[in-house]
């Protein structure tokens, strides 16, 4: 019993078949993380610099914030920077920086856990981080 909708031997729909064209949910929902992915790292990495949506550097845990050489402004503006590049990777290379941005995501989580007050946010990081996982997923169908 086959039809166009069966799955490859990877688990993954061929593209070119129906089920994974332009039109499909799935690539649909590949496309739309895809540029969540883009645009928030971006944002927010640039508004480490900037400040406009919130002060960062309250982010950081004290315990880290003592670690790193520069305190905290210092190391939060390294973290933009970063930020900045894993937006444009997740752009060009999804396959590959959906996972570097799933893996940052989790270590937010963990400075946040270090932050009584912040689990809320650390548990919507959660959810991101599993966001970041899925395009990974997806990308490996949609994405060369």
């Amino acid at each position: 019993m086959s039809s166009s909708m069966d799955l490859n031997a990877s688990g993954a729909f061929p593209v070119g078949r129906a089920g994974a064209g332009e039109s499909s949910p799935a690539y649909q929902a590949y496309r739309i993380l895809q540029f969540a992915f883009t645009v928030a790292p971006i944002v927010a990495g640039l508004d480490k610099f900037a400040h406009l949506l919130v002060n960062w550097d309250m982010y950081l845990a004290p315990v880290i914030a003592r670690l790193v050489p520069g305190g905290a402004h210092g190391f939060m503006l390294a973290v933009g920077v970063i930020e900045v590049i894993a937006g444009i990777g997740v752009a060009l290379k999804p396959r590959i920086f959906a996972y570097i941005v799933a893996a940052w995501l989790l270590g937010i989580i963990i400075n946040l856990l270090l932050i009584p007050g912040y689990y809320d946010i650390a548990l919507r990081d959660l959810g991101l981080a599993l966001g970041a996982l899925a395009l990974a997923r997806l990308s490996q169908t949609f994405s060369s």
